[in-house]
């Protein structure tokens, strides 16, 4: 390193002995022009770093590769109009007033407490959501309406716990990535209106890591499968498909043991292989078939909202450019617009050193990588304990009953009471509560606070709880020895929870 720096620059020879501590030997000693020289030859080292690092025959190769923009411009136009369905139909359906703004209490992600329903601006949140992604889908001000719709619906999935859904999330990393991609370069208000905003080409990699991201959510929603419940038992499927006898043609076969077998063997089959029949040309269009059939089937089956449609607009981007080039094309013509304007034939590069954005994905995306991956460092069966379960793309691995029932005691005299779950929680929250450690925790803390706050000395909070995992018999959960008040979720995870009943 010495001998580089002495390449960089031959003159920081002069000084082989001079201490920090003499100042003013080093001022008389470098001319004054050094530090500007130095910065420049820093610059110069940093670029030929950068070079031998990335050399031509690679990675700068494949980062300086170009594609259309028409791809990208589809994938934002449909992402932005459902999202824009998607906040009409929670507000439509009363959900905003029920998720949010009837319950007494609402829990809390870890590390994000300070986000909560009762002084956040629920309904400004959701106009803001559904405004931004109209903005989004028209390409209008879009880094602004991408930026405001990612931290809207963030704050919105952030307020409850309760309402958790794998596709929230997917819908936020989706946001997260597109505010660092030129979106709106092509086929946009933006582009028609902005001559220094409008390419025709943009890096492959803009679309590639797109692609990147739903192979992750399906690969890790495959291998997810590959558990002994769902290979070998059938479970979850073989207690939720009877009940779909009324489905059309395939409802008289719902109650049959191999049908539960043959969707939960086609379900991990269809997750782990599907990103690579889309890749494949020759595959592509059988591939996108199964995905709409998968996708409006499980619609079909379970409800799961916007979710199936989401992901078969998302699948879209693994087309080819010209594909999309049709449909931008037709939609210009449908609305009268002079699609000529966006064919300008330039590029944007990717240019060295590397980008933030690029440099800012790349962490992203190796978090996508390792995140869902935490469970293994905890003890337990991740289905029993659920650390580790969320943010890991586990798409409807298991069917999970429980009861909870509270009581709050006086250490020094023993008094006791029991807790009417319903006084403080919705329905939906206690059948969410029971079933799951942090939960059991969270709320039987704040039932502690609460009733010391009404004046009941040395609060004592426990809790008898039983669980049922995938049809088997209930078992005891948390041990009902254990005083919530004093525990952490670590300690009740590692410790308190008792064994699972295989």
């Amino acid at each position: 390193m010495h001998q580089e720096l002495n390449n960089l620059y031959p003159k920081l020879d002069l000084l082989p002995n001079l201490s920090v501590r003499e100042p003013t030997m080093i001022a008389t000693a470098i001319r004054p022009n050094l530090f500007l020289d130095l910065k420049q030859n820093l610059r110069r080292f940093r670029k030929q770093h950068f070079s031998s690092w990335c050399p031509n025959s690679g990675l700068t190769q494949y980062l300086n590769k170009n594609t259309k923009a028409a791809p990208l411009a589809v994938f934002r136009i449909l992402f932005g109009l459902l999202m824009l369905i998607a906040v009409i139909r929670f507000w439509y359906n009363g959900w905003i007033e029920k998720l949010y703004i009837d319950p007494l209490f609402h829990f809390h992600y870890s590390g994000f407490s300070f986000i909560d329903a009762s002084s956040s601006p629920v309904y400004l949140l959701f106009v803001l959501s559904g405004i931004s992604a109209a903005f989004v889908c028209f390409g209008y001000k879009y880094r602004i309406a991408i930026i405001v719709f990612f931290f809207s619906f963030t704050w919105i999935e952030l307020l409850d716990k309760t309402t958790y859904l794998n596709h929230y999330y997917f819908v936020s990393v989706i946001a997260f990535i597109l505010m660092f991609l030129p979106a709106h370069c092509t086929f946009s208000i933006d582009a028609f209106r902005h001559d220094d905003l409008r390419y025709e080409f943009i890096p492959s990699w803009n679309i590639d890591i797109l692609k990147l991201m739903l192979a992750i959510v399906y690969i890790y929603a495959g291998l997810a499968k590959l558990n002994s419940d769902w290979m070998f038992h059938a479970m979850p499927l073989s207690l939720w498909l009877p009940s779909k006898f009324e489905v059309p043609l395939l409802g008289s076969w719902m109650h049959e043991k191999w049908m539960h077998y043959l969707f939960s063997w086609a379900g991990a089959i269809y997750d782990i292989f599907i990103v690579a029949l889309l890749l494949c040309k020759s595959t592509r269009l059988f591939g996108f078939a199964a995905v709409v059939i998968f996708h409006l089937l499980t619609r079909v089956l379970f409800p799961i909202g916007m979710f199936p449609y989401i992901m078969i607009a998302a699948s879209l981007i693994f087309f080819s450019p010209s594909w999309h080039l049709r449909i931008l094309n037709k939609l210009t013509t449908l609305f009268g617009i002079n699609g000529d304007v966006f064919s300008n034939g330039k590029r944007t590069s990717f240019g060295r050193p590397p980008s933030i954005s690029l440099i800012l994905l790349s962490a992203f995306m190796c978090f996508q990588l390792i995140f869902p991956l935490r469970h293994f460092i905890f003890p337990g069966n991740v289905y029993w304990t659920e650390r580790g379960y969320r943010f890991s793309w586990r798409v409807m691995l298991m069917e999970k009953t429980g009861y909870a029932n509270f009581k709050i005691v006086n250490g020094v005299t023993g008094n006791r009471f029991y807790i009417q779950n319903g006084d403080f929680l919705t329905a939906f929250q206690e059948k969410q509560m029971a079933t799951q450690p942090d939960f059991i925790l969270e709320y039987g803390k704040f039932l502690g606070k609460h009733f010391a706050e009404q004046g009941h000395e040395h609060v004592e909070v426990y809790v008898e709880s039983y669980v049922a995992l995938n049809g088997r018999a209930s078992q005891p959960y948390v041990r009902s020895d254990v005083d919530l008040m004093k525990t952490t979720y670590t300690k009740l995870c590692n410790q308190y929870l008792t064994p699972f009943n295989e």
